[in-house]
């Protein structure tokens, strides 16, 4: 991992520096973070570079200290500067944060603690543990400086009155609303052939639910599979995602997804973000879904990659700035109004690509729909609140498929955290409390997670070995995170989740069978099993399901054009994504989300490029 360092100065943040965490914000720290942060520097020395001893009068013992305290992926560290009464410095370090969240919440909470005089701001959505680290830490570290952290917060220095919103007028060829894979993949795509592009994004950081994409992308017939032998087809692609769609899905976007998904993989090639390795996924007959090389997730491969490309084409994205509504004149959309902390913007551009996913962190929407899901826990990022299909159904989009929403059967429930599919594509499987499979562990997410919710408890275990680890890198993560418990036999993994330790021993026998001889004569599995469970230590995480896609949402013929009630396309309006629906049905397949964003944002923006371009003919 890329060591990630931030560091601001007092001298540096003027009042022009405000902090703009609007609709990026989550619950401020919790008492008992910085009660655990008081408790821990009250027993761990720190570094002053001064004398001890708070000063008089004063609000800090002026030196350097320090603070650690535990993050997303490891130890997040910090060094706060501090004179008599003020903090001049803040110094934070986290080798392992996902650079593309845990590195925006460590260098915005830098900002806010310098900005504030406290270390109690508000944490960044989706980031929440590295915030808490970070918030934790400081804490630690004043508290070693002498402070008392409340009268601190008595005295913030950042609850001034905000400015009055200046309005100012933009254009650009196409505006893309919502700097997730489906807009990110679509405004490099306009870019490169010679558009002007704006992207907006409410949110603090780009990425959206792409960041919580773990497994891969689905495609056929790529040079990757034909490289590796396996056989695969277009057709096949087509079947597997329809019958995993119940049928419900249009069988035209399913086909043209299909059809363009190695072009897709071989685009991902030319910007620098390959996904060599090919496994199998639930649903999909033949290996088929694309992850990077080393196995890690490939949400946050996708996101830093796209970033990357974004600076080096110059793309403005503009953060932390909310699109309000679409703009029409005379039938056709004709741009947006957005609003961020400092302005209000009118945007006038040639057209709009929709990119701003779909509704699965909004709870009052998706129960409209699905009352059955109020109190699940969502995998989804803090973006994903549905803004974009309101603005489209106010612009007289129709809607489709929007009550099919999707549970993911291995989620862990106190944190949220998806645990990836190719983790049973790589040859894990499903137990109950007992310690008993119950179900072909790579069927689709429905039957899966139904399968779950029919077992004690309505949860299970997910089982693997020390061999599936060292070949999957997404589960460093899990480990780190603490979500697994392990043990060097399988009567002890069964102790630890309090399983019989003769049944799951037996369950474990029977599936070592069952691979050595390629037949699962209990449930009928017969893929993702390369290889067995045998090389101790053994793991286990506990899981259950949880909102993990929103299938329904705009709805879209094959050139991304949105539509109206009528069938009719809406001139000057395109959409990409979660945002949209039609192409997944009932239930998406494991893969089929990165396909759709990779296919159709690209879609979206040759669509929108070419409409610019006839608009300018005309």
């Amino acid at each position: 991992m890329r060591k990630t360092v931030h560091r601001w100065g007092a001298a540096v943040l003027t009042a022009a520096l405000a902090l703009s965490l609007a609709g990026c914000k989550a619950n401020t720290p919790t008492a008992a973070v910085t009660e655990a942060a008081t408790e821990a520097a009250e027993t761990e020395t720190t570094t002053a570079e001064t004398e001890a001893g708070t000063a008089a009068g004063g609000l800090f013992t002026p030196g350097t200290y320090e603070g650690t305290a535990k993050g997303f992926g490891g130890d997040v560290k910090v060094t706060v500067t501090v004179t008599e009464d003020e903090i001049t410095e803040v110094s934070v370090t986290g080798d392992d944060e996902t650079p593309s969240l845990g590195g925006i919440a460590m260098e915005e909470l830098g900002e806010a603690v310098l900005k504030a005089q406290t270390p109690n701001v508000d944490v960044v959505s989706g980031a929440t543990v590295t915030s808490d680290a970070v918030i934790a830490a400081v804490t630690q570290a004043l508290t070693s400086a002498g402070a008392d952290i409340g009268k601190l917060d008595a005295n913030r220095k950042d609850t001034a009155g905000a400015a009055e919103k200046k309005a100012e007028n933009l254009e650009a060829d196409i505006v893309i609303v919502g700097a997730g894979g489906a807009g990110m993949t679509a405004a490099i795509d306009a870019t490169q052939a010679g558009k002007t592009v704006i992207l907006l994004e409410k949110m603090s950081y780009a990425g959206g639910n792409t960041t919580k994409a773990t497994g891969g992308m689905n495609a056929a017939e790529t040079h990757y599979q034909e490289q590796q032998g396996i056989e695969d087809s277009v057709e096949q692609f087509v079947e597997d995602t329809m019958k995993g769609g119940k049928e419900v899905n249009d069988i035209e976007l399913v086909t043209v997804m299909a059809e363009n998904s190695a072009q897709g993989i071989e685009w991902l090639d030319g910007i620098g973000a390959p996904l060599p390795k090919v496994s199998f996924s639930g649903g999909a007959t033949n290996a088929r879904i694309h992850a990077p090389e080393d196995g890690s997730g490939v949400g946050g491969y996708l996101v830093d990659a796209f970033l990357k490309k974004t600076d080096e084409l110059g793309i403005q994205i503009m953060y932390n700035t909310q699109a309000a509504e679409l703009l029409e004149e005379d039938g056709k959309v004709t741009g947006v109004k957005a609003v961020s902390d400092e302005a209000e913007y009118t945007i006038k551009a040639g057209a709009v690509i929709l990119a701003s996913g779909g509704f699965g962190a909004n709870e009052e929407m998706y129960t409209q729909y699905r009352p059955d899901l109020k109190g699940t826990v969502t995998t989804n990022a803090p973006s994903a609140t549905g803004d974009g299909i309101v603005m489209a159904e106010k612009a007289g989009a129709a809607l489709v498929d929007i009550e099919q929403i999707q549970l993911h059967p291995t989620v862990e429930q106190t944190t949220s955290m998806l645990i990836t599919e190719s983790v049973r594509g790589d040859g894990a499987i499903l137990v109950n409390q007992e310690g008993r499979r119950f179900i072909d562990e790579m069927e689709t997410r429905d039957a899966v997670s139904a399968a779950e919710l029919a077992q004690e408890g309505q949860y299970a275990y997910i089982i693997f070995d020390q061999n599936l680890r060292d070949n999957l890198k997404a589960i460093e993560k899990y480990v780190s995170n603490g979500l697994t418990v392990q043990a060097d036999t399988v009567k002890g993994l069964a102790e630890l989740i309090d399983a019989d330790p003769a049944v799951l021993a037996e369950t474990m026998e029977k599936w070592n069978k069952a691979v050595a001889d390629k037949k699962d004569e209990e449930f009928g599995r017969d893929t993702g099993m390369d290889h067995d469970l045998s090389t101790a230590p053994y793991y286990a995480i506990k899981i259950a399901p949880g909102i993990h896609h929103t299938m329904g949402g705009i709805k879209i013929n094959v050139k991304a054009e949105v539509l109206d009630k009528d069938g009719n396309a809406i001139p000057g309006l395109f959409a990409a994504g979660e945002v949209t629906g039609g192409v997944h049905g009932a239930n998406r397949i494991g893969g089929n989300a990165v396909a759709d964003i990779v296919v159709f944002g690209r879609i979206a923006s040759a669509s929108a490029a070419a409409y610019v371009d006839g608009a300018a003919g005309q």
